[in-house]
């Protein structure tokens, strides 16, 4: 065998030993790929969808911090499939055109209360703004999801052409009155003062004798300092101390008809929405329940500290509406009704549809609920004869 033969046998022989090793380690590789994929399945990425909501609320109110707690609970429940982002009042439009921007897709979702549309179509105040035939805020959602407010819902906001889904949710505690110059005793009272509302309750104070002016949360008390106005509502013990009524007045009435059962509104841009996946629509609509619930039992804990403390830390006395007052209201938005009722169709439908559902829900709820009243005085009011605290 001469030296070029035995080269070539050589080189053959790595060649072969080569494509060997080769065969072997895509084999390995295979039959390795082929475990890992009954063993070890690969776990995709979903793709994360971002949402821009905004609110309604100043930064540092309670409202928007509910709209926090919404966002974080979408967000934890997607696993993060999911995320919205909530900016405060005014951050892309003002309060008061959260509907066209969310229906536009300026923003892709918002969180408000629907009585913030009352321009737009005035039924839409009606979750919320009058005395509800005696249903609280609680007992509207239920009418809502159960009594055929839901679809009342879409059927307004598709004949007003607003691309939006809507979730009412969060039940709010009895508004107050408000705060005034000093208690109000009688009806006459309100004649001629400079007082803040919105929606329908436009139509019930300006019946009482005042002078109505609409103005979102933030812009209350700077016009109440500058005289603007001489008496004003919002909503309960922590926005209002938050918004600085306590510096402007040391008057707040407690109890009022005129928005007894208002709820909050989460919105989503229709189009945004209907792309989502269908599991994401379902955790969306589970998560605004476990927020509405959650959001009652924190206002429970943080509107009553506040309104123990703007009595103890900051001079501020609460009052009693005067019953008077309460039958007033009732009897001035009777007239409301009869008027819008007549004037527009779906008002009508609105209010025939809450009165049919609260006629047996309410009566139901005040022959089955015991009055708290007495057993609150019989621990913490103060006993006959017993000595003052020092």
């Amino acid at each position: 065998m001469n030296k070029k033969t035995s080269k070539s046998k050589s080189a053959n022989l790595k060649k072969s030993r080569s494509m060997t090793r080769r065969k072997f380690l895509t084999a390995t590789a295979a039959s390795v790929g082929g475990a890992a994929a009954i063993g070890f399945p690969m776990i995709s990425r979903a793709e994360v969808t971002s949402l821009r909501f905004q609110s309604t609320w100043p930064s540092k109110d309670i409202f928007h911090e509910y709209a926090l707690d919404y966002a974080k609970k979408v967000n934890d429940m997607t696993g993060g499939e999911l995320k919205i982002e909530v900016l405060p009042a005014g951050a892309v439009v003002p309060p008061f055109g959260l509907l066209d921007a969310v229906s536009k897709g300026t923003l892709d979702g918002g969180h408000g209360v629907l009585v913030y549309h009352y321009g737009k179509q005035n039924a839409l105040a009606l979750w919320g703004s009058s005395p509800a035939f005696g249903m609280d805020a609680n007992m509207m959602l239920s009418w809502h999801k159960y009594g055929g407010g839901k679809e009342l819902l879409e059927k307004i906001y598709k004949s007003i052409g607003a691309n939006v889904v809507s979730f009412p949710y969060g039940p709010m505690p009895t508004q107050p009155l408000g705060w005034f110059k000093k208690p109000i005793t009688k009806v006459a009272d309100f004649k001629g003062i400079k007082y803040r509302t919105v929606g329908i309750s436009i139509d019930l104070f300006t019946g009482m004798g005042a002078a109505v002016n609409a103005l979102p949360g933030g812009e209350i008390v700077p016009a109440m300092d500058r005289g603007l106005l001489d008496a004003a509502e919002f909503n309960n013990a922590s926005s209002d101390r938050l918004l600085g009524f306590p510096d402007v007045s040391k008057v707040c009435m407690l109890q009022s008809f005129h928005q007894n059962a208002e709820q909050f509104e989460i919105t989503f841009n229709k189009t945004k929405y209907d792309a989502l996946p269908e599991k994401i629509r379902s955790i969306i609509a589970y998560a605004t329940d476990a927020a509405s619930a959650d959001m009652a039992w924190k206002a429970i804990d943080r509107y009553s500290t506040d309104y123990i403390e703007m009595q103890t830390k900051q001079g501020v006395k609460f009052y009693k509406t005067p019953d008077s007052v309460l039958e007033k209201e009732i009897e001035i938005f009777d007239q409301v009704m009869a008027k819008k009722s007549a004037e527009n169709p779906l008002f009508k439908e609105v209010i025939d549809s809450q009165r049919k559902y609260a006629e047996r829900a309410v009566r139901w709820d005040l022959d089955t609920n015991v009055n708290r009243r007495m057993a609150y005085n019989h621990y913490f009011a103060p006993k006959k004869g017993a000595p003052k605290k020092a």
